[in-house]
C-alpha cells in the first residue's frame, strides 16, 4: 500500500503543477488582452497602482486554487474509477 501512496502523490503533484501552469498561461493571456501589456508580477516596481497589483493577486489566486482544485479533484476521480478505492490516505466523508 505505501508504494501506491507514493503513486498517488506523484500523479498527484504532476497534475497540480500542470494545472497551475495552463491556468497561468491563461491568466496571463487574459490579462494581456483586457488590460494590454504584461501583468504586475512584482508590485515593488514604481508605475505599478495599488489597483492593478490587488486585481492581479486576487485574479491569480483564484485562477490558481480553481486550477489546484481541479486537479485534486481529477485525480482522486480517476483514482477511485481506476482502482475501485478511494485514493491512499482520503477518508470518505459524509455530506
Amino acid at each position: 500500500m505505501a508504494a501506491a501512496g507514493v503513486l498517488y502523490k506523484t500523479v498527484g503533484l504532476g497534475a497540480g503543477l500542470a494545472a497551475t501552469k495552463v491556468a497561468r498561461a491563461a491568466l496571463d493571456k487574459g490579462w494581456a488582452k483586457t488590460k494590454g501589456g504584461e501583468p504586475p508580477r512584482n508590485p515593488a516596481v514604481p508605475g505599478t497602482s495599488w489597483n492593478e497589483a490587488i486585481t492581479w493577486a486576487v485574479a491569480s489566486g483564484i485562477a490558481v486554487g480553481i486550477a489546484r482544485l481541479l486537479a485534486t479533484k481529477g485525480t482522486a476521480t480517476a483514482w477511485h474509477k481506476a482502482t475501485g478505492h478511494l485514493p491512499p490516505g482520503v477518508e470518505e466523508v459524509g455530506n
